[in-house]
């Protein structure tokens, strides 16, 4: 979890944002999992989510100790806690229509995309703790899904084995992706705090 102590202060936060910035970034690349052509999951960790709090208090101008605060208590449900992968889900597509035509085909799908680990069982995600995002017309662009991964399979990760991701969803046929090392590796350092 972070912490106040974590974080710059606004006017220490505009020195260091642009590079701090580029750093995050460059640790997002293998933080995300696409899955097909319109889905994409982006792995939260302790990194991210402080970009986004320092981001948060730059554009809101937060500088008292109960705002920040709540946007710690906001954000730090986010950071995953050593048994579990945290991220957001983005359903994209750039035309209008397309997406609004989409959303509606693709009701629940925030439930159907699974994780296996070797040789494990498929892992579902909770998805969306804070508020639904799906009503019986469609689904939201943006969900937020949690992974409790057993110790066995998390031991299985950390030992190297493949870690695969698909979707079970009849509006939204695609291969299952293997993760490359990079992504692996940063998402069983995960499992490290």
């Amino acid at each position: 979890m972070l912490q106040r102590t974590d974080l710059w202060t606004l006017e220490d936060y505009s020195v260091h944002r642009i590079s701090f910035r580029e750093a995050v970034l460059a640790h997002k690349k293998d933080r995300r999992v696409r899955l097909g052509d319109h889905v994409q999951l982006i792995f939260e960790d302790r990194m991210t989510i402080k970009y986004q709090i320092q981001e948060m208090l730059r554009i809101e101008k937060v500088f008292e100790a109960q705002g920040i605060q709540e946007e710690l208590d906001a954000y730090n449900p986010l950071i995953p806690d050593g048994g579990n992968w945290k991220c957001t889900m983005l359903i994209q597509y750039e035309d209008v229509e397309e997406r609004k035509r989409r959303l509606t085909s693709l009701i629940g799908i925030e439930d159907k995309i699974w994780v296996q680990i070797g040789d494990g069982a498929r892992i579902w995600p909770i998805a969306d703790e804070d508020m639904d995002r799906s009503n019986d017309d469609k689904t939201a662009a943006v969900h937020f899904m949690r992974y409790e991964i057993p110790e066995a399979d998390r031991a299985a990760a950390q030992a190297g084995a493949d870690i695969v991701f698909g979707i079970e969803h009849v509006a939204y046929p695609c291969d299952a992706v293997t993760l490359p090392e990079a992504s692996r590796a940063a998402l069983v350092a995960d499992f490290k705090h």
